[in-house]
């Protein structure tokens, strides 16, 4: 092959590269979840188990990772049965008719561990692509944080909710995480 030939093949891989991949494409992880669920995350996201039935995976700033609820914590979460079981108030099963919310009391706001958190009321209900052949049931729920003194509405925020019944599967974000909603619609099932 002339090197006229084998420079004009180089100059087109790099073209196609350069079109079929996006702008802000990182390298990614493959993350294995329950039931043969697999997502393909940035490498700077940090993954954290909390036990078999739920992961929390860091994807901005965090002090000290803790599981569901850890305010200050940019992070999104993947629940199985035993938080589904107990993600409406603690008292009874997550169904996606009202928001996951595993505590009976006021939580500490996202944002801000110095306010409580209010989830609710919803915005958003449909069903979102995760993988081929597998929807969730999608729920935005728009919230808000207050002081514990007053109700004067500090910040807001919205958790998003993908819920995949049959595979018994949660995904729970309030940072309205970059790239999660991509992530998700592009994941593999084995």
């Amino acid at each position: 092959m002339s090197k006229r030939y084998l420079a004009a093949a180089a100059v087109a891989a790099a073209t196609l590269l350069a079109v079929s991949m996006p702008a802000n494409a990182a390298p990614g992880q493959a993350l294995k979840l329950r039931n043969g669920l697999t997502l393909y995350i940035p490498i700077k996201w940090r993954v954290y188990g909390m036990g078999t039935d739920a992961v929390q995976i860091v994807t901005g700033k965090c002090a000290k990772p803790q599981g569901w609820g850890t305010p200050e914590c940019d992070a999104f979460y993947v629940f199985g049965p035993k938080y589904i079981k107990h993600g409406r108030e603690w008292f009874s099963p997550y169904t996606g008719k009202d928001p996951f919310y595993t505590a009976s009391d006021v939580q500490p706001c996202p944002v801000n561990k110095k306010w409580g958190e209010r989830i609710g009321p919803k915005v958003t209900r449909g069903l979102r692509q995760v993988g081929a052949g597998h929807k969730a049931a999608y729920n935005a729920w728009q919230s808000t944080c207050a002081s514990y003194s007053s109700t004067k509405v500090l910040a807001r925020f919205t958790q998003r909710e993908w819920y995949l019944p049959k595979s018994k599967i949660l995904v729970v974000d309030q940072w309205n995480t970059p790239g999660l909603a991509d992530t998700l619609e592009n994941a593999d099932w084995s």
